[in-house]
């Protein structure tokens, strides 16, 4: 709602689409009009034309020049970020007597792919060498914040600065037009409407989640909730102990519950003992350590529980909530890495 006038916007289904099912976001991006879908290798692109997508897709990580025959055919879009690569890709798509569409990428404070354009240094002559190359379409360039979370940061705006300074430099000597400048994430574009430019990247917010604690302007509802179910219950004498290493004793008479997830699923081991988890709308702390396929539970404060009760591990059940950002704080990393963690063989139910 926010969004200008002609801005785009690109849709983030790396990853598979944060462990949301990147065919089935994407499906929906497509049908609600989006503009482009963002990647980042070649493998998830494929995946997604090979699923009926036809929307442009940037690849915003590494593709190895040998692959251009595949990105003209699919018709994508390919991230180039030094001279070296950039040459080889105009190479092959000459040989080929075709123009490969690519975004050009500036560091401008990230550390991580792009051509440097910050700490005085200037990439311009690099840059302007690729614009020059032939069978190369440069749609757009475009650049990733590293702290846009964080609202008032001096550094976002030193990135912005150095951004929009390169891009003038470069519309100038080399008398082109970015079709496409781009460089708001999710953060960005919550906290500093000035950077959304002609595209915006939302990444973590399409999936309902904030990036960081103090970021807020909006309201988000996360898409995904974990669930699992009850395998089986038993009674616990004290002395007794629980899973492997027997890191934990019952004090006293207890009763546990096995449940259907463990770290082969994406609960991080590192969680063993740390965690609530939801049933019948009640908490109960998970107990001893997180095998491969199970976990156990101490459901001694909630005596209804039965077998194959709905456990929720994030989400809602009644009036209680577990939110990612509470497990990723108990596991010392960030709810991206959680979403991320859910593996393929958990089933995904899509709700309309």
């Amino acid at each position: 709602a926010r969004l200008g006038e002609g801005t785009r916007f690109l849709g983030v289904v790396k990853a598979d689409a944060y462990g949301h099912g990147a065919m089935q976001v994407a499906g929906l991006l497509q049908e609600l009009g989006c503009d482009y879908l963002g990647v980042a290798c070649l493998d998830e692109a494929l995946a997604l034309r090979g699923n009926g997508i036809r929307l442009p897709i940037l690849i915003m990580g590494y593709t190895s020049p040998e692959f251009t025959p595949v990105l003209l055919e699919q018709n994508l879009t390919q991230t180039v970020y030094d001279i070296e690569t950039a040459k080889l890709f105009s190479a092959v798509a000459s040989g080929l007597g075709k123009a490969l569409r690519v975004h050009l990428k500036a560091d401008s404070g990230m550390g991580r792919l792009g051509f440097a354009c910050h700490g005085g240094r200037d990439p311009e002559s690099e840059m302007l060498q690729v614009l020059r190359l032939p069978n190369l379409r440069p749609e757009g360039i475009f650049t990733h914040f590293a702290v846009s979370d964080s609202c008032g940061d001096a550094f976002t705006e030193q990135q912005f600065k150095a951004f929009r300074e390169l891009v003038g430099r470069l519309e100038k000597s080399a008398n082109v037009k970015f079709e496409i400048k781009h460089c708001a994430n999710s953060g960005a574009m919550i906290n500093y409407d000035w950077s959304y430019i002609d595209m915006v990247r939302p990444g973590l917010m399409l999936y309902g989640h904030y990036p960081a604690k103090e970021t807020g302007g909006i309201t988000l509802r996360p898409a995904m909730e974990l669930k699992t179910r009850i395998a089986q219950l038993k009674e616990l004498e004290a002395g007794d102990t629980v899973s492997y290493g027997r890191i934990y004793t019952a004090p006293f008479k207890r009763r546990i519950a096995a449940i259907t997830i463990g770290y082969a699923d994406g609960l991080h081991r590192v969680l063993s003992g740390k965690f609530d988890v939801l049933i019948r709308g009640r908490r109960a702390p998970q107990v001893g350590r997180i095998c491969m396929d199970m976990c156990m539970v101490d459901v001694t404060a909630v005596p209804d529980a039965a077998v194959g009760d709905t456990v929720t591990i994030f989400g809602r059940d009644g009036g209680e909530y577990i939110s990612v950002d509470e497990l990723a704080d108990l596991a010392g990393t960030v709810s991206w890495e959680l979403l991320c963690a859910v593996s393929p063989r958990v089933p995904r139910v899509y709700l309309p």
